[in-house]
């Protein structure tokens, strides 16, 4: 279905956004990898890619907090590919503490990743796909751009900050054949969740696997976390014939938390 088009997935070398490459490429487009880790495993990551869905896969390994770090990955993917014509916005991190005691530095590294880098990478990647008369931005917001928790301020605020900037991208391109959604996940059981489990385990002396627990049954229904290709699905379907005329909304994946 995306032969010939091509994907710039921000946080991808990992978590929910490897799976969203690993579902894109398996659709035909080439893929624009970006995040950190291991320089052999990425190598290993992208020529795998390659290999198993018949596409072309680069890498780029921008960092994000940086001024116009976004816009970096789209403009070497202009360069290097031919084109932007998806932007998978997924690259996050997090940071728990109460509001008067939340660290200044990791306010501006969560604001500056999580929101910030969202309006760069839309912002280089815009023109173009207006002037194709073809694109789709897919920015993985959270059930946190929805509803809020307790000491997740600066998260908090960054994914309901992407929640507002998707609807205005998809309101100035209403016209031009370019979609902009937010897919807003709840518990995914990624490095960064797995680490808040861990946490949990560790302050309040209990096994890891009964700390899961009780966090998918604090919040999700279905006491069951959204997978990494059930997203990578949804995303597929923002960048199908279908969804067309889909543009504005935010999709929870959450197992029912935002029914409650």
């Amino acid at each position: 279905m995306l032969k010939g088009k091509t994907a710039v997935v921000t946080g991808s070398t990992s978590g929910i956004g490897l799976g969203i490459a690993r579902a894109l490429a398996g659709q035909g487009a080439d893929v624009m990898l970006n995040g950190f880790g291991d320089a052999a495993e990425i190598e290993s990551l992208r020529v795998g890619l390659e290999r198993e869905f018949g596409v072309r896969v680069r890498y780029n390994g921008a960092d994000l907090a940086l001024s116009d770090g976004g816009g970096a990955v789209v403009r070497d993917a202009q360069a290097r590919l031919g084109a932007v014509d998806i932007l998978v916005n997924n690259a996050g991190i997090q940071h728990v503490s109460p509001v008067e005691g939340f660290p200044l530095d990791r306010w501006d590294a969560v604001i500056a990743i999580n929101l910030t880098a969202v309006f760069h990478g839309i912002r280089a990647a815009l023109p173009g796909m207006k002037a194709r008369g073809w694109g789709r931005i897919v920015n993985i917001a959270s059930v946190h751009g929805l509803v809020a928790s307790v000491n997740k301020a600066a998260y908090i605020a960054a994914k309901h900050g992407v929640v507002g900037l998707t609807k205005t991208v998809a309101l100035e391109a209403a016209e031009s054949g370019v979609t902009c959604n937010a897919i807003c996940p709840g518990w995914v059981l990624t490095p960064l969740v797995q680490a808040q489990i861990d946490a949990r385990a560790a302050e309040r002396d209990i096994p890891a696997a009964q700390a899961r627990a009780e966090m998918l049954s604090e919040k999700q229904p279905t006491k069951a976390f959204t997978t990494t290709e059930q997203l990578g699905g949804l995303a597929v379907f923002l960048c199908s014939p279908a969804a067309a005329n889909i543009t504005g909304t935010s999709l929870p994946v959450e197992g029912g938390w935002t029914a409650q």
